[in-house]
């Protein structure tokens, strides 16, 4: 089985469980683009002032960052709070607009989606 695999089905439940409420991590709801099913998922997401970023640790071409590019949308819930992020989209991870905490872990990937966080 690989980690991308593992994580889905093992971690990602659990980790379910708690994302929500401890930054930096996070839970992305999404909508699947041809399916329509609802999902969540969850992630390290830091926040400066409204802007949103997300280390893509898997890259820039998995399913949930398709879903929520071409939505233009989508919900996230940090802290315990609901909010919604609008204009992700993907930047190189050496790009001034990286939120400042995720400056150090973007330094190990390629790509960070940004948004911009408006109240849910």
């Amino acid at each position: 089985m690989t980690v991308a695999r593992f994580n889905k089905v093992v971690t990602n439940p659990i980790q379910r469980q708690w994302a929500p409420r401890f930054a930096p991590w996070a839970m992305i709801e999404h909508v699947g683009r041809k399916s329509g099913t609802k999902y969540s998922i969850p992630v390290l997401a830091w926040v400066d002032g409204d802007r949103l970023s997300i280390v893509l640790t898997y890259g820039r071409h998995t399913d949930w960052v398709r879903n929520v590019t071409a939505a233009g949308e989508f919900g996230l819930i940090r802290k315990s709070k609901h909010y919604k992020v609008v204009r992700p989209r993907i930047i190189p991870s050496d790009s001034p607009d990286v939120a400042r905490g995720a400056r150090i872990p973007a330094r190990l990937f390629d790509s960070v989606l940004i948004g911009t966080i408006v109240d849910g």
